[in-house]
């Protein structure tokens, strides 16, 4: 039962040391977590679906891992990564390729463009359209 001000429930760890509290509400375990930055990830150890859901729904993490704490990370196919102060991003998969690419717009105006005559210099074309357009 790790006290919550003890230095393994202020920072993320990544093991051998796995601190552990028990808790007689899920309110109260909803409430901890949601007091401090948001975890890289939340792994709930229940059987009762309603209770995980609610975990679900009212803590935001990077991800949860139901009933394990070490095969997500492994799952290719599944994004894995942080939000806020756990980083922001996923890694692995589609979501990971999206993540670490930087997209390159590159733009070509066509060589015959109407827009070179909203440009200056203004020429007479330029100076006849507008002309007409007031009346002139």
């Amino acid at each position: 039962n790790a006290p919550p001000d003890c230095a393994l429930m202020q920072r993320e760890i990544f093991g051998p040391i796995l601190p552990l509290r028990t808790y007689a509400q899920l309110e109260e375990v909803v409430a901890s977590i949601n007091a401090g930055p948001r975890p890289l990830a939340v792994y709930p150890f229940s059987h009762d679906t309603a209770q995980v859901q609610y975990l679900i729904d009212h803590v935001m993490s990077g991800g949860v891992s139901v009933n394990d704490a070490l095969f997500h990370v492994g799952q290719h196919d599944l994004p894995f990564g942080g939000v806020g102060e756990s980083g922001m991003g996923h890694y692995h998969g589609h979501e990971g390729f999206e993540t670490f690419s930087k997209l390159r717009p590159v733009f070509y105006q066509a060589r015959w463009s109407s827009l070179k005559f909203l440009m200056p210099p203004y020429g007479k074309f330029a100076e006849r359209v507008l002309a007409f357009l007031i009346g002139r």
